[in-house]
This record gives structure tokens, C-alpha cells and sequence, in this order.
């Protein structure tokens, strides 16, 4: 009878001396249909062509050496194909990681290359315009397309005024801010320097009478600064012309004083950077909507350090007749070479004339000193600009033209500080006799005419006769 593959199993293992079974063909076998071997297996050749298996009877801890052996080569292959896997994700994280930081670097290359570094430069006499207070300002970088996408090119019709630094456009980002874009003009007189000051400088400086700052762009020749938009241009726009001055009555004229004070005292003393303007003027103080001013251009300032107050230059830069005396002869400029100014201003916004002016009875005397000779002869309000009506107090408008004059001293020394001008326009004090200022002809040592058109310009080399007053 024939058996099969399990009952042939069974036979072998009851069988201490059978080595080795396989199921048969019942042809081959005899009819029985399982084959074992006993000793040797010489005759297995034999029965290659059956087509069946052999099993062969092994010890078992032989077994067990030889499933251990394959276990521990599995194991070690699983482990060779885990760490392959990790080396392999390792890599790829390195490789990611360096592109990124290459694409990153490239994209700082792009918009940095012409950057401006915000490190310690001289002017052409080796002096100093930034110190180590001004590295590292944190100003947003404008692409040159989002400007000229905001101004519609540099359309002459966004264009709201030229100063010493190039025209000043309007603008207006895609997210709907307004904006004021002020591009440097390859015929200024002022350059990279003076670019590099503003920033350094308006980065650092918060105040609600100090313009703000948005941004800057440099690519290529373009120089560009960006300011927040200020809706009633500057000062100058305003109290020189007739048909808009009586727009500022004399309680708007005087809460633009104070606000300009307020601004030069916290430059002087409250900022943390002690800073000399050098260029106040009309034109650099702008107007909020609700003419609230706002001091600008701070190209032309100076940084003081630690307990300094005044310095000397071979440079010197500002504007006509706003100059104080020992600045524009000898270089020399402080604290009250800004007071000076700021006298000067309030003299204009007053009178509503600028300070080069010409009056008939007086041909030789500039603004200063044509209200000093009526001061004098008790008839100072007649300075008093035509369009302000009745709208002043005769007091306090002589005590602003009193403060004026004190500014406006030829002597430094003879002027107020801008902490003691902000407690005088702020208090009924007495205030000291004005001494005489410093007349300054219209003319240069050159008997040339000094030009006082409304497009007047901060200039960077000046040179002005001092004469005495009658």
C-alpha cells in the first residue's frame, strides 16, 4: 500500500538509522511510495529523476547553530540596508540645506550688493559724519520696480517738489499706502555721504515732530529714499505764497514754532543721539494733514558723542541765511549754530517772507535785520505777515519776535539753548533784551548777487561777507 509524504516522515524518525526520506513514484519504489536511506547516502544520485525532494535527518543543535548563523546574516543585512537609508536621508538634508543657503546668499548678493554699509565714513577733509553709535541700522530695502510701479515711473505728475537732494515724487504701494519718494539727482550737489547720514541717522531717531522713514533703495546709479507721505508739503510751500498763507492762521503758525522747537530740543538733548541738523529751513519742515511739522533731510547732520557740543569743519554745507555766522565764516557750528536757524524760521513764519528778502528802506539788511531796526524803534508788528488779520495776540506775537531776535545774535554765546526757547514760548517769563544780529549782505565777497528765488538750494561750500550793522 502505498504512503504518503507524512506517514514516510514518521517511519524515518522511528528509525534510529535512517538519515534521510523521500516520497516516490510507487513505480520506482515497489509500490510503497516512500524511500529512506540508512547510513551513507551513496545511491541518492539514483533517484534524481523523480522529481521529489529529499529530506535529510540533521541534529538538532547542528540546526539550531546554523538558524542562529542566518538570523545573525539577516539581522546584519537589515541593519547594513537602515544605516545605507540613513546615510542616504542624511545627505539629502545636507544637500537641501546648502541649496538653501546658497539661494539665500544669492538673494542677499541680489539686494545687498550696492547696499549701504552702515559703518564709520569721512567727507573729503577726513572728518567724521558717522560714528560707531549709527552701524547696523535696521532700514527696509524697496526693489527699484516697486518704486517705479508706485510712481508711475517717476511721472513728472507725482512729482511734489525738487530740494538740494533731487526731486520728491508721490507714490503709492500696491497695498495702498501713500508714500514720499525722494531720488538722488545725478547733478546734486549732495551724494552718497549725505545718503548714508539720513539713513544712519532717521533709523535711529523716533520723535512725532521728526519725519519717518519707510525704506531705501540703491540699484545700480539710483539713490532712493522713502518717507511717509505728508499731505501739505513743507513749510516753505505754504508761507510764501500769498493765496495759500491764509490758510495758516496765527494759532496754526504758532503751534508749528513749538513743534519745530520741540523736535531741534530732542535732537539736541533728548535723543539718544545728540545730532546738529546743520539745515533747517522752511522747506525741510513738512505738514501733516492736520499741520502738525515734521523736521526732515537730515543729510547734512552731525552726530555728537558723550559730553560734545560743538566741532569745526573745512566743509561747510547749509543753506543762505539760514547760517549762522561762525559757521558760514569759520566753520565752527554747535548746538546754537541750529538755534540760529530756528530763529531765523520763526522770523519767516512770522513775516511770511524769506530770509534774503529785499526792503527798499533798507537795501543792505536781510529779514534779521530789518525786524531788529523796527524792534527798536518800537514798530515790530508791522513785520507781521498781511494774511494773519487779527487772528495773533499783539503779546504774544511780540514775544515770538523777541525770541527770534534772541536767536538770531551774532554772538553763540548771546543765544538761548533750545531747551530755554520751548520754556519761553511755553511761559509768561520775562524775557532778556534782544542783542543786535548778525547782518548779512545779499552779496558775496565777489559783489555777486546771492540768488533768493524759491527754488533756493542747500549748498555745500559757501562764502559770505559780514558787515556792521547802521
Amino acid at each position: 500500500m502505498s504512503i504518503g509524504l507524512k506517514q514516510c516522515e514518521e517511519k524515518c524518525l522511528r528509525n534510529c538509522s535512517c538519515v534521510a526520506y523521500a516520497s516516490a513514484n510507487s513505480e520506482t519504489n515497489g509500490g510503497t511510495g516512500c524511500l529512506t536511506w540508512h547510513g551513507n547516502l551513496v545511491d541518492a544520485r539514483a533517484y534524481t529523476e523523480t522529481g521529489q525532494d529529499l529530506y535529510i535527518r540533521v541534529d538538532k543543535h547542528e540546526l539550531a547553530r546554523y538558524t542562529k548563523k542566518g538570523l545573525v546574516q539577516k539581522k546584519g543585512v537589515l541593519a547594513g540596508v537602515i544605516v545605507s537609508s540613513a546615510s542616504v536621508f542624511l545627505i539629502l538634508v545636507i544637500f537641501l540645506r546648502c541649496w538653501v543657503q546658497r539661494q539665500r546668499r544669492a538673494e542677499r548678493a541680489r539686494k545687498g550688493k550696492n547696499m549701504v554699509s552702515f559703518t564709520t565714513f569721512e567727507d573729503s577733509s577726513g572728518e567724521k559724519e558717522i560714528d560707531e553709535s549709527t552701524r547696523n541700522g535696521d532700514v527696509p530695502y524697496f526693489d527699484l520696480s516697486t518704486i517705479a510701479a508706485a510712481t508711475n515711473n517717476f511721472s513728472s505728475d507725482n512729482k511734489l517738489g525738487q530740494g538740494g537732494f533731487g526731486p520728491v515724487y508721490k507714490g503709492v504701494l500696491l497695498n495702498g499706502k501713500e508714500i514720499a519718494v525722494k531720488r538722488l539727482s545725478n547733478c546734486s550737489g549732495q551724494g552718497l555721504q549725505e545718503f548714508k547720514n539720513e539713513i544712519a541717522l532717521i533709523a535711529k531717531l523716533q520723535h512725532r515732530n521728526l519725519v519717518r522713514m519707510l525704506g531705501c533703495c540703491i540699484e545700480g546709479e539710483e539713490k532712493i529714499l522713502i518717507y511717509e507721505f505728508l499731505p501739505n508739503k513743507s513749510l516753505n510751500s505754504i508761507i510764501f505764497d500769498k493765496s495759500r498763507g491764509s490758510f495758516l492762521d496765527w494759532k496754526k503758525r504758532f503751534g508749528i514754532i513749538c513743534g519745530v522747537a520741540r523736535g531741534m530740543l530732542y535732537l539736541h538733548q533728548d535723543s539718544r543721539l545728540r545730532v546738529i541738523h546743520r539745515d533747517l529751513k522752511a522747506s525741510n519742515v513738512l505738514l501733516d494733514a492736520t499741520m502738525n511739522p515734521k523736521i526732515s533731510d537730515f543729510g547734512m547732520a552731525r552726530i555728537f558723542g558723550g559730553d560734545q557740543i560743538e566741532g569745526d569743519t573745512k566743509r561747510v554745507v547749509g543753506t543762505y541765511g539760514y547760517m549762522s555766522p561762525e559757521y558760514a565764516m569759520q566753520g565752527h557750528f554747535s548746538m546754537k549754530s541750529d538755534v540760529y536757524s530756528f530763529g531765523v524760521l520763526l522770523l519767516e513764519i512770522i513775516t511770511g517772507k524769506k530770509i534774503s528778502s529785499y526792503f527798499p528802506d533798507s537795501p543792505s539788511l536781510n529779514l534779521a535785520g530789518h525786524v531788529w531796526e523796527l524792534w527798536k524803534e518800537g514798530k515790530a508788528t508791522e513785520v507781521v505777515d498781511s494774511t494773519l488779520g487779527d487772528s495773533y495776540s499783539t503779546d504774544e506775537m511780540l514775544k515770538c519776535i523777541q525770541i527770534g531776535l534772541l536767536c538770531v545774535q551774532e554772538h553763540a554765546t548771546h543765544r538761548p539753548t533750545m531747551s530755554a526757547v520751548v520754556s519761553m514760548l511755553s511761559n509768561e517769563a520775562t524775557l532778556p533784551s534782544p542783542e543786535q544780529p548778525a547782518f548779512i549782505q545779499n552779496k558775496n565777497h565777489e559783489g555777486d548777487e546771492i540768488s533768493s528765488s524759491e527754488g533756493a538750494k542747500s549748498v555745500n561750500v559757501v562764502s559770505i561777507t559780514m558787515i556792521q550793522g547802521r
